[in-house]
């Protein structure tokens, strides 16, 4: 049997990169999988496809997680088509680095309003739909809380709130039989990356003489340690902060 046979799963920001390929994974699991996208309706679409031809289970549902309304639509389209859910990964996330001299208050409010906030709106209304068994809740976070790189300030204070959120969160759901960890991702080759301009320049060449394994990840080095977590494998694993990055500290 699949591990995730019978278990329903939404994906924050599912369109594209990390959140795109566990959702497939997690449907390649035997997971239902609702993926989410704030702007990108062809790329949910074409995760949909890809998971509907081969056999599993989706559907997209747009929605800006720093919207409340946006993320309450979400959890009331979950809910209307599978009453209940089973596993939340809070993956939708924006990332810009800038020097402190040009820190702004919309670039504050543009990532702590997506990372932190929409973390948070999701999970409250998520754990409205899980069931006496509980489930999983997988906050996708960040290594630069480890490795705190220069110009990140703003975007390392959100990856650093998340690892915060999901520590009280264990704890605080525990009791409900809901496990919540955070896995934080270094440097994985994305379209985002790519746009960001960071393929091919100086930051990824120290990342992969740094890394013990040598080289930057992929989607599918983050998507294994999802499935771990959103299934009964990792019943006794909650409160963790489990980085992905290739050993690069």
């Amino acid at each position: 049997m699949s591990k995730l046979s019978g278990k329903v799963a939404v994906v924050t920001g599912a369109s594209k990169g990390i959140g795109a390929d566990i959702a497939k994974g997690l449907a390649r699991e035997g997971a239902s999988v609702v993926v989410n996208y704030a702007a990108s309706k062809e790329g949910a679409e074409k995760v949909v496809s890809e998971i509907t031809q081969a056999g599993g289970n989706a559907f997209a549902v747009q929605g800006d997680v720093a919207k409340e309304a946006d993320v309450n639509r979400l959890f009331e389209e979950t809910r209307k088509a599978f009453g209940k859910l089973d596993v939340l990964v809070n993956n939708a996330g924006v990332y810009q680095f800038s020097p402190i001299e040009e820190f702004s208050p919309e670039l504050y409010s543009r990532l702590f309003n997506t990372n932190v906030l929409g973390t948070l709106l999701a999970t409250r209304e998520a754990v409205k739909l899980f069931g006496d068994n509980g489930g999983s809740i997988i906050n996708i976070g960040s290594a630069v809380t480890e490795l705190h790189p220069p110009t990140s300030a703003v975007y390392t204070g959100t990856k650093g709130a998340i690892d915060s959120i999901t520590a009280v969160l264990s704890k605080e759901l525990g009791p409900r039989k809901i496990r919540v960890n955070a896995l934080n991702p270094g440097m994985i080759e994305t379209e985002g990356v790519h746009s960001a301009g960071f393929i091919g320049s100086d930051f990824q060449k120290s990342i992969e003489v740094e890394a013990p394994l040598g080289r930057i990840g992929q989607p599918n080095d983050v998507t294994p340690v999802a499935v771990f977590l959103a299934s009964d494998d990792s019943g006794w694993v909650t409160g963790e902060t489990i980085v992905a990055s290739g050993g690069h500290r």
